[in-house]
């Protein structure tokens, strides 16, 4: 029988697996993934992401193996693999799932669907998410999602038919791919054990914490599920995380007396919803990766030298505020924060420093072991007041503070310049007395930098110049156009630009 091509992308997983599902029927199997140098050059990847996917692809051959098929790994350009496969095994249909990824991905399918006619390749893409291709409005997509979701998951293969061996093992592929590292103390380990894991102790015990647990740094490490970079490699199939929640959810139900840990999972499941709702944007309109997604915001923030100097301190966690500094390196040094934190340190960085969001995008992107560029995308511009349709959120560094690290626990572990400085001062040091400074070694300005402004001030400026923005340009037909393509249909009104709106603003959180 003719060879059947699988081709892995971020579905690195055997069960719940349709394009795996579907060739296995059609005859034996060539499962493949290949390393593309290319997408690695790009700005928003990574060493901490390779990493990830490295260890991922390891568990994914042993599954594969298990299964009675190792995995063909390679590095290269992918039409230059599929080239040397076709002449080696005439294989006439290749199967993969739909990827929504950044452009670097679009352009490269487009590539490929080009050798695919070219060389008379049927080339089958499944769905694997909400996300629907060639949407025109968002009028049947939540009852669609649900469909999808509701599905029964695609048992795992308990045997495939296949082709051999690779000439080298996806072990020894791997380990001969060189990706810059980066700074780094802590990163998930990936793999499809580690999701199963991090999946049975959410279900079971730590998402009761969920609801309550999710917007400080210090409790969202446990009352999150961690699942994110699982989702955005496929490690684990979004239908069975949803269906996992939804039966442990309806267990608790059963049993009473556990109202908030059901509530909980019911924010949980949402929340897997809108997952899809922020990569869909990126899928109907790619632009928005490069381009303000409401047009009349095309310009907004010209930069210079003085934002470059903001930029370059943000990327440091040198701002001189305690907990947007400890935020910051938080980020950098684990790979991961929690979601309200990310809203913040974006609304901050558009806002109070006034840095275009691709700048921004580019830096944390990098910086996110679970780096989904439907979400990134389409966040980075809601938390930067670009799409016209969302309310701005203007955060209060100090607040924040307060808020969300009363005691400066947070900020001590990652600003230990700070350990010593009494919780009466840590959220703004710089009021602290010299005195008091030269007490317990920590001179601001030398130790720790001097804020670099105050925060009420830099917001005012910021509304100041969107006020002045807004009232130059004529906002409200581009704004109906993006709610029309983009907006939820769940109503909620939202005041804009003088007008009421049905749209919605709803928060990303795993």
């Amino acid at each position: 029988m003719t060879p059947v091509l699988v081709w892995f992308k971020r579905d690195l997983r055997v069960a719940d697996h349709e394009a795996l599902h579907a060739a296995a029927t059609e005859g034996p199997v060539i499962p493949l993934y290949v390393v593309e140098p290319g997408y690695w050059r790009c700005d928003f990847a990574s060493g901490r992401q390779f990493q990830f996917l490295r260890e991922s692809l390891c568990v994914l051959d042993q599954s594969l193996t298990k299964c009675g098929q190792p995995l063909w790994a390679a590095v290269g350009e992918i039409e230059e693999v599929l080239a040397r496969l076709y002449q080696r095994f005439g294989f006439k249909t290749m199967h993969s799932h739909q990827e929504t990824g950044p452009g670097w991905t679009f352009e490269r399918d487009r590539r490929v669907k080009h050798w695919c006619v070219g060389n008379g390749i049927c080339w089958i893409e499944h769905r694997q998410h909400g996300v629907i291709r060639g949407l025109n409005g968002r009028s049947q997509w939540a009852s669609r999602w649900s469909e999808l979701m509701d599905a029964p998951c695609i048992p795992e293969p308990i045997e495939l038919q296949g082709v051999g061996l690779p000439p080298k093992s996806a072990t020894e592929v791997l380990s001969g791919v060189e990706i810059s590292s980066d700074p780094i103390i802590s990163n998930q380990p990936g793999g499809l054990v580690e999701g199963s894991t991090l999946l049975n102790s959410f279900l079971l015990t730590r998402a009761a914490a969920y609801r309550g647990g999710i917007s400080s740094p210090l409790s969202a490490v446990r009352a999150c599920s961690r699942l994110s970079p699982h989702l955005s490699l496929g490690t684990l199939s979004l239908r069975e995380v949803w269906q996992k929640s939804q039966v442990r959810r309806d267990v608790l139900v059963r049993e009473g007396g556990q109202g908030g840990f059901s509530a909980s999972l019911k924010s949980f499941g949402s929340r897997l919803h809108w997952h899809c709702h922020f990569m869909q944007k990126l899928e109907s309109e790619p632009r928005l990766e490069f381009e303000e997604l409401h047009r009349g915001f095309i310009g907004l923030r010209q930069q210079n030298a003085l934002h470059l100097e903001r930029f370059e301190r943000m990327a440091l966690g040198q701002l001189g505020w305690p907990f947007v500094d400890a935020c910051l390196r938080c980020l950098r040094q684990t790979g991961w924060i929690n979601f309200r934190m990310r809203a913040m340190l974006v609304a901050i960085a558009s806002y109070h420093l006034w840095i275009d969001w691709r700048h921004t995008g580019a830096l944390f992107a990098r910086w996110f072991t679970d780096f989904e560029a439907g979400i990134h995308f389409s966040q980075l511009q809601m938390q930067s007041g670009t799409t016209g349709i969302n309310a701005n959120r203007i955060y209060s560094p100090l607040k924040q503070s307060e808020d969300q690290d009363p005691d400066g626990i947070f900020i001590r572990q990652w600003v230990p310049e700070l350990k010593n400085v009494p919780t009466l001062w840590i959220h703004k040091p710089w009021k602290m007395p010299v005195s008091q400074q030269h007490r317990i070694g920590c001179l601001i300005g030398r130790d720790y930098p001097s804020p670099i402004g105050d925060p009420a001030q830099l917001a005012r400026e910021a509304k100041d110049c969107l006020k002045r923005w807004i009232e130059a340009h004529d906002l409200r037909s581009e704004s109906q156009r993006v709610l029309k393509q983009h907006g939820s249909r769940r109503k909620q009104h939202l005041v804009r630009y003088g007008k009421k709106y049905q749209g919605t603003q709803m928060m990303l959180e795993f």
